[in-house]
Protein backbone atom coordinates (compact mmCIF):
# COMPACT_ATOMS: atom_id res chain seq x y z
CA UNK A 1 0.00 0.00 0.00
CA UNK A 2 2.66 2.49 0.77
CA UNK A 3 4.46 2.01 -2.70
CA UNK A 4 1.41 2.68 -4.38
CA UNK A 5 0.65 5.59 -2.37
CA UNK A 6 3.95 6.82 -3.21
CA UNK A 7 4.30 6.03 -6.64
CA UNK A 8 1.15 8.18 -6.95
CA UNK A 9 2.48 11.31 -5.28
CA UNK A 10 5.86 10.56 -7.87
CA UNK A 11 3.67 10.31 -10.66
CA UNK A 12 0.33 12.22 -10.09
CA UNK A 13 0.93 15.04 -12.69
CA UNK A 14 1.56 12.56 -15.97
CA UNK A 15 -1.38 10.33 -14.71
CA UNK A 16 -3.49 12.50 -14.15
CA UNK A 17 -3.66 14.12 -17.38
CA UNK A 18 -3.75 10.96 -18.87
CA UNK A 19 -6.75 9.82 -16.93
CA UNK A 20 -8.12 13.18 -18.37
CA UNK A 21 -7.25 12.67 -21.68
CA UNK A 22 -9.05 9.34 -21.33
CA UNK A 23 -12.06 11.43 -19.71
CA UNK A 24 -12.42 13.92 -21.76
CA UNK A 25 -11.95 11.25 -25.00
CA UNK A 26 -14.92 9.03 -23.56
CA UNK A 27 -17.02 12.39 -23.13
CA UNK A 28 -16.44 13.63 -27.11
CA UNK A 29 -16.83 10.31 -27.78
CA UNK A 30 -20.70 10.21 -25.95
CA UNK A 31 -21.33 13.84 -27.56
CA UNK A 32 -20.55 12.96 -30.80
CA UNK A 33 -22.35 10.21 -31.52
CA UNK A 34 -19.38 7.88 -31.60
CA UNK A 35 -17.63 10.09 -34.39
CA UNK A 36 -14.66 10.66 -32.30
CA UNK A 37 -13.32 7.19 -32.76
CA UNK A 38 -13.95 6.35 -35.60
CA UNK A 39 -10.97 5.51 -37.88
CA UNK A 40 -10.83 8.07 -40.11
CA UNK A 41 -11.01 10.41 -37.61
CA UNK A 42 -8.84 9.26 -35.30
CA UNK A 43 -6.71 9.32 -38.50
CA UNK A 44 -7.36 12.91 -38.96
CA UNK A 45 -6.86 13.62 -35.38
CA UNK A 46 -2.96 12.36 -35.46
CA UNK A 47 -2.19 14.03 -39.20
CA UNK A 48 -4.30 17.58 -37.72
CA UNK A 49 -2.16 17.81 -34.34
CA UNK A 50 1.43 16.12 -35.86
CA UNK A 51 2.81 19.63 -35.49
CA UNK A 52 2.27 19.76 -31.95
CA UNK A 53 3.42 16.55 -31.43
CA UNK A 54 6.64 17.57 -32.91
CA UNK A 55 6.99 20.95 -31.68
CA UNK A 56 5.93 19.82 -27.94
CA UNK A 57 9.03 17.37 -27.88
CA UNK A 58 11.32 20.35 -28.88
CA UNK A 59 9.18 22.73 -26.35
CA UNK A 60 9.83 20.14 -23.16
CA UNK A 61 13.53 20.65 -23.20
CA UNK A 62 13.02 24.61 -23.38
CA UNK A 63 10.67 24.67 -20.99
CA UNK A 64 13.01 22.34 -18.87
CA UNK A 65 15.56 24.55 -18.83
CA UNK A 66 12.78 27.20 -17.27
CA UNK A 67 12.44 29.17 -20.35
CA UNK A 68 10.08 29.46 -23.63
CA UNK A 69 10.36 29.56 -27.44
CA UNK A 70 7.88 32.28 -28.93
CA UNK A 71 9.77 31.67 -32.61
CA UNK A 72 8.90 28.70 -33.02
CA UNK A 73 5.88 28.72 -35.20
CA UNK A 74 7.60 31.66 -37.36
CA UNK A 75 10.35 29.64 -37.90
CA UNK A 76 7.94 26.90 -39.16
CA UNK A 77 6.36 29.25 -41.27
CA UNK A 78 9.65 30.28 -42.30
CA UNK A 79 11.63 27.02 -43.19
CA UNK A 80 7.90 26.12 -45.18
CA UNK A 81 8.87 29.06 -47.17
CA UNK A 82 12.00 27.78 -48.44
CA UNK A 83 11.08 24.21 -48.82
CA UNK A 84 9.05 25.77 -51.52
CA UNK A 85 11.48 27.64 -53.09
CA UNK A 86 13.77 24.98 -52.72
CA UNK A 87 11.51 22.46 -54.18
CA UNK A 88 8.91 23.79 -56.01
CA UNK A 89 10.55 27.01 -57.78
CA UNK A 90 14.38 25.59 -57.63
CA UNK A 91 12.90 21.59 -58.79
CA UNK A 92 15.44 20.86 -56.25
CA UNK A 93 15.40 16.89 -54.71
CA UNK A 94 13.44 15.96 -51.99
CA UNK A 95 16.08 14.43 -49.82
CA UNK A 96 18.38 17.57 -50.03
CA UNK A 97 16.21 20.10 -49.64
CA UNK A 98 14.42 18.06 -46.86
CA UNK A 99 17.97 17.79 -44.98
CA UNK A 100 19.15 21.40 -45.84
CA UNK A 101 15.72 22.73 -44.45
CA UNK A 102 16.71 21.08 -41.45
CA UNK A 103 20.16 22.01 -41.35
CA UNK A 104 19.02 25.99 -41.69
CA UNK A 105 16.39 25.08 -38.70
CA UNK A 106 19.15 24.16 -36.59
CA UNK A 107 21.30 27.13 -37.86
CA UNK A 108 18.18 29.47 -36.41
CA UNK A 109 18.20 27.67 -32.87
CA UNK A 110 21.79 28.73 -32.82
CA UNK A 111 21.18 32.04 -33.73
CA UNK A 112 18.73 32.01 -31.07
CA UNK A 113 20.87 30.24 -28.36
CA UNK A 114 23.73 32.13 -28.79
CA UNK A 115 22.37 35.58 -27.64
CA UNK A 116 20.43 33.57 -25.20
CA UNK A 117 23.45 31.23 -23.95
CA UNK A 118 26.47 33.75 -23.96
CA UNK A 119 24.67 36.94 -24.12
CA UNK A 120 22.52 36.40 -21.40
CA UNK A 121 19.48 37.90 -22.91
CA UNK A 122 16.49 36.68 -21.79
CA UNK A 123 14.83 33.76 -23.74
CA UNK A 124 11.55 35.75 -23.67
CA UNK A 125 12.90 38.58 -25.55
CA UNK A 126 14.99 36.87 -27.76
CA UNK A 127 12.46 34.80 -28.96
CA UNK A 128 9.82 37.27 -29.16
CA UNK A 129 12.52 38.94 -31.81
CA UNK A 130 12.66 36.10 -33.56
CA UNK A 131 9.08 35.53 -33.84
CA UNK A 132 8.72 38.94 -35.87
CA UNK A 133 12.22 38.42 -37.94
CA UNK A 134 11.18 35.38 -39.43
CA UNK A 135 7.51 36.06 -39.37
CA UNK A 136 8.97 39.20 -41.72
CA UNK A 137 10.99 37.11 -43.63
CA UNK A 138 8.50 34.88 -44.86
CA UNK A 139 6.23 36.99 -46.04
CA UNK A 140 9.63 38.96 -47.85
CA UNK A 141 10.20 35.19 -49.30
CA UNK A 142 6.78 34.43 -50.40
CA UNK A 143 6.05 38.15 -51.34
CA UNK A 144 2.24 37.53 -49.60
CA UNK A 145 1.33 34.78 -52.18
CA UNK A 146 0.88 30.91 -51.85
CA UNK A 147 3.73 28.53 -53.63
CA UNK A 148 2.24 25.05 -54.58
CA UNK A 149 2.14 22.30 -55.61
CA UNK A 150 4.82 20.02 -53.95
CA UNK A 151 6.60 16.39 -54.95
CA UNK A 152 4.19 13.57 -54.17
CA UNK A 153 6.96 11.73 -52.60
CA UNK A 154 7.01 15.17 -50.20
CA UNK A 155 3.37 15.18 -49.35
CA UNK A 156 3.60 11.49 -48.65
CA UNK A 157 5.63 12.76 -45.60
CA UNK A 158 2.64 14.29 -44.17
CA UNK A 159 -0.17 12.33 -45.91
CA UNK A 160 1.09 9.20 -46.90
CA UNK A 161 0.36 5.95 -45.17
CA UNK A 162 3.04 3.19 -44.55
CA UNK A 163 1.93 0.07 -47.06
CA UNK A 164 -1.30 0.95 -47.40
CA UNK A 165 -2.28 -1.27 -50.00
CA UNK A 166 0.14 -3.79 -48.86
CA UNK A 167 -1.71 -7.04 -47.20
CA UNK A 168 -5.22 -6.10 -46.84
CA UNK A 169 -8.03 -8.28 -45.20
CA UNK A 170 -11.16 -7.83 -45.26
CA UNK A 171 -10.54 -3.69 -44.87
CA UNK A 172 -8.10 -4.02 -42.32
CA UNK A 173 -4.38 -3.22 -43.41
CA UNK A 174 -2.77 -6.80 -41.54
CA UNK A 175 0.80 -4.72 -41.47
CA UNK A 176 -0.43 -2.32 -39.17
CA UNK A 177 -1.85 -5.18 -36.76
CA UNK A 178 1.84 -6.88 -36.84
CA UNK A 179 3.32 -3.69 -36.22
CA UNK A 180 0.84 -3.19 -33.32
CA UNK A 181 1.99 -6.83 -31.81
CA UNK A 182 5.12 -5.78 -32.43
CA UNK A 183 5.22 -2.63 -30.32
CA UNK A 184 3.07 -4.43 -27.63
CA UNK A 185 6.19 -7.18 -27.29
CA UNK A 186 8.47 -4.12 -27.66
CA UNK A 187 6.91 -2.58 -24.84
CA UNK A 188 6.31 -5.60 -22.47
CA UNK A 189 10.07 -6.69 -22.97
CA UNK A 190 10.81 -2.54 -21.83
CA UNK A 191 8.88 -2.56 -18.58
CA UNK A 192 10.09 -6.60 -17.62
CA UNK A 193 13.99 -5.24 -18.21
CA UNK A 194 13.06 -2.00 -16.11
CA UNK A 195 11.63 -4.02 -12.74
CA UNK A 196 14.36 -6.12 -13.47
CA UNK A 197 16.72 -3.46 -12.65
CA UNK A 198 15.00 -1.93 -9.74
CA UNK A 199 14.76 -5.38 -7.83
CA UNK A 200 18.98 -5.72 -8.94
CA UNK A 201 19.90 -2.10 -7.07
CA UNK A 202 16.61 -2.95 -4.61
CA UNK A 203 14.55 0.11 -5.53
CA UNK A 204 11.10 -0.26 -4.08
CA UNK A 205 8.75 -1.45 -7.46
CA UNK A 206 4.80 -1.75 -7.32
CA UNK A 207 2.52 -4.92 -6.66
CA UNK A 208 2.89 -7.13 -9.19
CA UNK A 209 -0.83 -7.26 -9.80
CA UNK A 210 -0.82 -3.20 -10.54
CA UNK A 211 2.39 -3.56 -12.42
CA UNK A 212 0.76 -5.81 -14.60
CA UNK A 213 -2.36 -4.00 -14.71
CA UNK A 214 -0.86 -0.57 -15.70
CA UNK A 215 0.81 -2.72 -18.74
CA UNK A 216 -2.05 -4.33 -19.49
CA UNK A 217 -3.99 -0.69 -20.12
CA UNK A 218 -0.88 0.28 -22.16
CA UNK A 219 -1.06 -2.65 -24.58
CA UNK A 220 -4.64 -2.71 -24.91
CA UNK A 221 -4.45 1.28 -25.94
CA UNK A 222 -1.66 0.70 -28.57
CA UNK A 223 -3.51 -2.14 -30.24
CA UNK A 224 -6.82 -0.23 -30.10
CA UNK A 225 -5.29 2.75 -31.90
CA UNK A 226 -3.34 0.70 -34.54
CA UNK A 227 -6.75 -1.51 -35.03
CA UNK A 228 -8.37 1.72 -35.65
CA UNK A 229 -5.95 2.89 -38.40
CA UNK A 230 -5.61 -0.06 -39.77
CA UNK A 231 -9.56 0.24 -40.24
CA UNK A 232 -8.46 3.14 -42.53
CA UNK A 233 -5.53 3.09 -44.39
CA UNK A 234 -3.14 1.81 -42.14
CA UNK A 235 -0.29 3.70 -40.13
CA UNK A 236 0.21 7.58 -41.33
CA UNK A 237 4.06 7.94 -42.04
CA UNK A 238 3.83 11.07 -39.97
CA UNK A 239 3.00 8.74 -36.83
CA UNK A 240 6.13 6.53 -37.58
CA UNK A 241 7.86 10.02 -37.55
CA UNK A 242 6.23 10.95 -34.27
CA UNK A 243 6.96 7.69 -32.56
CA UNK A 244 10.71 7.75 -33.44
CA UNK A 245 11.40 11.63 -31.79
CA UNK A 246 8.93 10.34 -28.82
CA UNK A 247 11.75 6.83 -28.29
CA UNK A 248 14.75 8.86 -29.08
CA UNK A 249 14.05 11.98 -26.99
CA UNK A 250 12.39 9.78 -24.16
CA UNK A 251 15.96 7.84 -24.19
CA UNK A 252 17.94 11.34 -24.14
CA UNK A 253 15.70 12.72 -21.29
CA UNK A 254 15.95 9.67 -19.11
CA UNK A 255 19.19 7.48 -20.10
CA UNK A 256 21.57 10.02 -21.24
CA UNK A 257 24.20 12.29 -19.29
CA UNK A 258 23.26 15.28 -21.83
CA UNK A 259 19.51 14.51 -20.95
CA UNK A 260 20.40 15.19 -16.73
CA UNK A 261 22.31 18.04 -17.51
CA UNK A 262 19.03 19.73 -19.28
CA UNK A 263 16.96 19.15 -16.00
CA UNK A 264 19.82 20.12 -13.71
CA UNK A 265 19.97 23.17 -15.64
CA UNK A 266 16.22 23.90 -15.14
CA UNK A 267 15.85 23.00 -11.32
CA UNK A 268 18.86 25.37 -10.38
CA UNK A 269 21.54 27.01 -12.99
CA UNK A 270 24.16 27.82 -10.26
CA UNK A 271 24.02 24.47 -8.81
CA UNK A 272 24.27 22.89 -11.85
CA UNK A 273 27.42 25.21 -12.63
CA UNK A 274 29.47 24.24 -9.56
CA UNK A 275 28.93 20.74 -10.04
CA UNK A 276 30.48 20.81 -13.78
CA UNK A 277 27.99 21.19 -15.87
CA UNK A 278 28.78 23.57 -18.92
CA UNK A 279 25.24 25.47 -18.46
CA UNK A 280 25.93 28.17 -21.50
CA UNK A 281 26.85 24.82 -24.25
CA UNK A 282 23.60 23.26 -22.86
CA UNK A 283 21.24 26.27 -22.88
CA UNK A 284 22.59 26.76 -26.69
CA UNK A 285 22.20 22.66 -27.73
CA UNK A 286 18.44 22.99 -26.03
CA UNK A 287 18.03 25.76 -28.90
CA UNK A 288 19.98 24.35 -32.01
CA UNK A 289 17.70 20.74 -31.06
CA UNK A 290 14.38 23.34 -31.01
CA UNK A 291 15.27 25.44 -34.06
CA UNK A 292 15.32 22.06 -36.11
CA UNK A 293 12.16 20.73 -34.56
CA UNK A 294 10.42 23.38 -35.64
CA UNK A 295 11.93 23.09 -38.74
CA UNK A 296 10.62 19.57 -39.45
CA UNK A 297 7.50 20.88 -37.76
CA UNK A 298 7.33 23.42 -41.00
CA UNK A 299 8.10 20.56 -43.38
CA UNK A 300 4.92 18.39 -42.20
CA UNK A 301 2.73 21.63 -42.06
CA UNK A 302 4.03 22.47 -45.68
CA UNK A 303 3.59 18.79 -47.03
CA UNK A 304 -0.09 18.78 -45.39
CA UNK A 305 -1.27 21.70 -47.26
CA UNK A 306 0.81 20.71 -50.03
CA UNK A 307 1.89 24.48 -50.09
CA UNK A 308 3.74 27.25 -48.44
CA UNK A 309 1.89 30.16 -47.16
CA UNK A 310 2.48 33.14 -45.55
CA UNK A 311 0.07 32.90 -42.77
CA UNK A 312 1.20 29.06 -42.13
CA UNK A 313 2.36 28.47 -38.46
CA UNK A 314 0.09 31.28 -36.44
CA UNK A 315 0.22 30.19 -32.82
CA UNK A 316 2.17 27.18 -33.48
CA UNK A 317 4.26 28.46 -30.30
CA UNK A 318 1.00 28.92 -27.99
CA UNK A 319 -0.20 25.40 -28.95
CA UNK A 320 3.60 23.89 -28.03
CA UNK A 321 3.87 25.49 -24.54
CA UNK A 322 0.49 24.55 -23.45
CA UNK A 323 0.94 20.75 -24.56
CA UNK A 324 3.81 20.78 -22.28
CA UNK A 325 2.46 22.22 -19.40
CA UNK A 326 -0.81 20.96 -19.95
CA UNK A 327 1.37 17.35 -20.16
CA UNK A 328 2.99 18.15 -16.09
CA UNK A 329 6.04 20.58 -17.23
CA UNK A 330 6.69 22.92 -14.37
CA UNK A 331 6.66 26.64 -15.38
CA UNK A 332 9.62 27.06 -13.41
CA UNK A 333 11.51 24.49 -15.20
CA UNK A 334 13.44 21.19 -14.12
CA UNK A 335 10.25 18.69 -14.18
CA UNK A 336 8.76 17.18 -17.09
CA UNK A 337 8.37 14.51 -19.42
CA UNK A 338 8.44 13.61 -23.32
CA UNK A 339 5.11 11.48 -22.50
CA UNK A 340 3.51 14.32 -20.85
CA UNK A 341 4.19 16.42 -23.56
CA UNK A 342 2.76 14.22 -26.03
CA UNK A 343 -0.22 13.50 -23.48
CA UNK A 344 -0.95 17.54 -23.49
CA UNK A 345 -0.72 17.53 -27.03
CA UNK A 346 -3.24 15.04 -27.45
CA UNK A 347 -5.44 16.87 -24.65
CA UNK A 348 -5.66 19.68 -26.92
CA UNK A 349 -5.83 17.98 -30.67
CA UNK A 350 -9.30 15.60 -28.73
CA UNK A 351 -10.44 19.07 -27.39
CA UNK A 352 -9.80 21.16 -30.98
CA UNK A 353 -11.45 17.84 -33.22
CA UNK A 354 -14.68 17.14 -30.25
CA UNK A 355 -15.60 20.71 -29.98
CA UNK A 356 -15.19 21.23 -34.40
CA UNK A 357 -17.30 18.22 -34.68
CA UNK A 358 -19.72 19.26 -32.33
CA UNK A 359 -19.99 22.79 -34.10
CA UNK A 360 -18.32 24.75 -31.50
CA UNK A 361 -17.17 28.30 -32.48
CA UNK A 362 -13.67 29.15 -32.52
CA UNK A 363 -13.99 31.82 -30.14
CA UNK A 364 -15.64 29.39 -27.68
CA UNK A 365 -12.44 26.80 -28.50
CA UNK A 366 -10.24 29.25 -27.61
CA UNK A 367 -11.92 30.13 -23.77
CA UNK A 368 -12.24 26.30 -23.37
CA UNK A 369 -8.66 25.83 -24.27
CA UNK A 370 -7.83 28.95 -22.40
CA UNK A 371 -9.46 27.21 -19.34
CA UNK A 372 -7.88 24.06 -19.37
CA UNK A 373 -4.52 25.48 -19.54
CA UNK A 374 -5.41 27.27 -16.24
CA UNK A 375 -6.41 24.21 -14.81
CA UNK A 376 -3.22 22.36 -15.49
CA UNK A 377 -0.83 25.20 -13.93
CA UNK A 378 -3.01 25.50 -10.96
CA UNK A 379 -3.09 22.30 -10.43
CA UNK A 380 0.87 21.92 -10.95
CA UNK A 381 0.83 24.71 -8.73
CA UNK A 382 -1.05 22.65 -6.10
CA UNK A 383 0.79 20.01 -6.14
CA UNK A 384 4.51 21.20 -6.05
CA UNK A 385 2.92 23.36 -2.48
CA UNK A 386 1.61 20.32 -1.21
CA UNK A 387 4.87 18.47 -1.64
CA UNK A 388 7.05 20.84 -0.13
CA UNK A 389 4.67 21.43 2.86
CA UNK A 390 4.66 17.26 3.01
Amino acid sequence: MKNIVSFIKNNIRQYAMALALVVIMIFFQILTGGILFKPLNITNLILQNSYVLILGIGMLLVILTGNVDLSVGSVAAFIGAISAIFMVQMKMPVLPAVILCLVLGALVGAWQGFWIAYVRIPAFIVTLAGMLVFRGLTMVLLQGQTISPYPESFQAIANGFFLSDTFVVSGINMIAIIIGIILSLIYIFIEYKKIQNMKKYNFEILPMPLTVGKIAVIVIAINLLIFSLAAYKGIPVVLILIVALIAIYTFITQKTIAGRHVYALGGNEKAAKLSGIKTKRVMFWVYVNMGMLAALAGLVVAGRLNAATPKAGTNFELDAIAACFIGGASASGGIGTVIGAIIGALVMGVLNNGMSIMGVGVDWQQAIKGLVLLAAVAFDVYTKSKANAD
